[in-house]
Protein backbone atom coordinates (compact mmCIF):
# COMPACT_ATOMS: atom_id res chain seq x y z
CA UNK A 1 0.00 0.00 0.00
CA UNK A 2 1.34 3.16 -0.82
CA UNK A 3 2.03 5.96 1.57
CA UNK A 4 -0.24 8.45 2.31
CA UNK A 5 -0.52 11.85 1.68
CA UNK A 6 0.63 12.54 5.24
CA UNK A 7 3.07 10.25 5.28
CA UNK A 8 5.00 11.23 2.06
CA UNK A 9 4.78 15.12 3.44
CA UNK A 10 6.20 14.09 7.22
CA UNK A 11 8.89 12.07 5.58
CA UNK A 12 9.84 15.21 3.00
CA UNK A 13 9.85 17.55 5.66
CA UNK A 14 11.60 15.78 8.36
CA UNK A 15 14.36 14.96 5.68
CA UNK A 16 17.37 17.55 5.20
CA UNK A 17 19.89 14.75 3.27
CA UNK A 18 19.03 12.82 0.59
CA UNK A 19 21.38 9.84 -1.19
CA UNK A 20 21.03 10.40 -5.05
CA UNK A 21 21.50 6.43 -5.46
CA UNK A 22 22.09 6.10 -9.92
CA UNK A 23 22.78 10.21 -9.75
CA UNK A 24 24.45 11.36 -13.40
CA UNK A 25 26.48 13.92 -14.08
CA UNK A 26 24.64 14.23 -17.08
CA UNK A 27 22.08 17.58 -16.60
CA UNK A 28 19.08 15.58 -19.09
CA UNK A 29 19.08 12.66 -16.72
CA UNK A 30 16.25 12.89 -14.35
CA UNK A 31 18.77 11.75 -11.48
CA UNK A 32 20.04 14.80 -12.22
CA UNK A 33 17.33 17.06 -12.82
CA UNK A 34 15.85 15.62 -9.78
CA UNK A 35 19.14 16.27 -7.80
CA UNK A 36 19.17 20.20 -8.76
CA UNK A 37 15.79 20.17 -7.77
CA UNK A 38 15.92 19.01 -4.10
CA UNK A 39 19.23 21.32 -3.83
CA UNK A 40 16.69 24.25 -4.91
CA UNK A 41 14.50 23.30 -1.97
CA UNK A 42 17.32 23.28 0.15
CA UNK A 43 17.91 19.74 0.73
CA UNK A 44 21.69 18.43 0.81
CA UNK A 45 21.77 15.85 -1.69
CA UNK A 46 25.01 12.91 -1.13
CA UNK A 47 25.28 11.76 -5.15
CA UNK A 48 26.26 7.84 -5.24
CA UNK A 49 27.60 6.46 -8.00
CA UNK A 50 30.60 4.42 -8.60
CA UNK A 51 31.82 6.09 -11.55
CA UNK A 52 31.83 9.67 -11.02
CA UNK A 53 34.11 11.68 -8.38
CA UNK A 54 31.58 14.94 -7.99
CA UNK A 55 28.44 15.67 -9.46
CA UNK A 56 27.23 19.35 -9.02
CA UNK A 57 29.85 20.40 -6.68
CA UNK A 58 29.35 17.43 -4.04
CA UNK A 59 31.71 14.33 -3.84
CA UNK A 60 30.54 10.80 -5.05
CA UNK A 61 30.41 8.06 -3.62
CA UNK A 62 30.92 4.26 -4.87
CA UNK A 63 28.03 3.20 -2.50
CA UNK A 64 25.37 4.08 0.19
CA UNK A 65 28.44 1.98 2.84
CA UNK A 66 31.00 4.08 1.52
CA UNK A 67 29.38 7.51 3.06
CA UNK A 68 30.97 8.46 5.72
CA UNK A 69 29.35 7.80 8.88
CA UNK A 70 29.31 11.10 10.31
CA UNK A 71 27.00 11.96 7.53
CA UNK A 72 23.55 11.29 8.17
CA UNK A 73 21.19 10.30 5.40
CA UNK A 74 17.61 10.39 5.84
CA UNK A 75 16.45 9.72 2.48
CA UNK A 76 17.86 6.80 -0.14
CA UNK A 77 16.11 7.83 -3.57
CA UNK A 78 17.25 5.17 -5.65
CA UNK A 79 17.46 5.61 -9.60
CA UNK A 80 18.72 2.07 -10.36
CA UNK A 81 16.33 -0.86 -12.59
CA UNK A 82 14.35 -2.64 -10.07
CA UNK A 83 16.21 -5.95 -9.88
CA UNK A 84 19.08 -3.94 -9.08
CA UNK A 85 17.47 -2.72 -5.75
CA UNK A 86 18.23 -5.31 -2.89
CA UNK A 87 21.60 -4.39 -2.32
CA UNK A 88 21.05 -0.70 -1.95
CA UNK A 89 18.28 -0.93 0.42
CA UNK A 90 20.19 -3.55 2.28
CA UNK A 91 23.15 -1.02 2.79
CA UNK A 92 20.41 1.76 3.46
CA UNK A 93 19.11 -0.70 6.15
CA UNK A 94 22.43 -1.21 7.45
CA UNK A 95 23.27 2.37 8.07
CA UNK A 96 19.57 3.56 9.44
CA UNK A 97 18.48 5.30 6.61
CA UNK A 98 15.01 5.66 7.98
CA UNK A 99 13.58 5.97 4.38
CA UNK A 100 13.92 4.13 1.29
CA UNK A 101 12.52 5.72 -1.92
CA UNK A 102 12.24 4.18 -5.10
CA UNK A 103 11.55 6.53 -8.09
CA UNK A 104 9.24 6.27 -10.73
CA UNK A 105 9.42 2.88 -12.32
CA UNK A 106 11.46 1.37 -9.51
CA UNK A 107 9.24 -1.34 -7.53
CA UNK A 108 11.50 -4.22 -5.51
CA UNK A 109 8.76 -5.87 -3.48
CA UNK A 110 10.99 -8.54 -1.75
CA UNK A 111 13.41 -5.49 -1.02
CA UNK A 112 10.65 -3.30 0.15
CA UNK A 113 9.26 -6.25 2.54
CA UNK A 114 12.95 -6.21 3.97
CA UNK A 115 12.69 -2.48 4.58
CA UNK A 116 9.34 -2.20 6.27
CA UNK A 117 10.30 -5.27 8.56
CA UNK A 118 13.22 -3.01 9.95
CA UNK A 119 11.04 -0.32 10.31
CA UNK A 120 11.82 1.77 7.50
CA UNK A 121 9.76 4.12 5.39
CA UNK A 122 8.94 2.37 1.45
CA UNK A 123 8.37 4.85 -1.38
CA UNK A 124 7.79 2.78 -4.56
CA UNK A 125 7.57 4.01 -8.24
CA UNK A 126 6.95 7.63 -7.08
CA UNK A 127 9.34 10.70 -7.69
CA UNK A 128 10.03 12.77 -5.21
CA UNK A 129 10.34 15.83 -6.88
CA UNK A 130 6.59 15.49 -8.59
CA UNK A 131 5.60 14.62 -4.82
CA UNK A 132 7.08 17.59 -3.41
CA UNK A 133 5.92 19.74 -6.19
CA UNK A 134 2.44 18.07 -6.06
CA UNK A 135 2.17 18.43 -2.07
CA UNK A 136 3.14 22.41 -2.60
CA UNK A 137 6.17 21.97 0.32
CA UNK A 138 8.63 25.11 1.25
CA UNK A 139 11.81 25.03 1.02
CA UNK A 140 13.46 23.18 4.12
CA UNK A 141 14.66 25.10 6.55
CA UNK A 142 18.70 24.83 7.29
CA UNK A 143 19.30 22.94 10.69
Amino acid sequence: MPPSDAELRSVLEAARTIAIVGISDKPDRDSNEVARYLISQGYRIVPVNPALAEVLGERSFPSIAAIPPGVAVDIADIFRRSDQVGPIVDEALARRVPTVWMQLGVENAEAAARARRAGATVVENLCIMAQHRRLRLPPVSPS
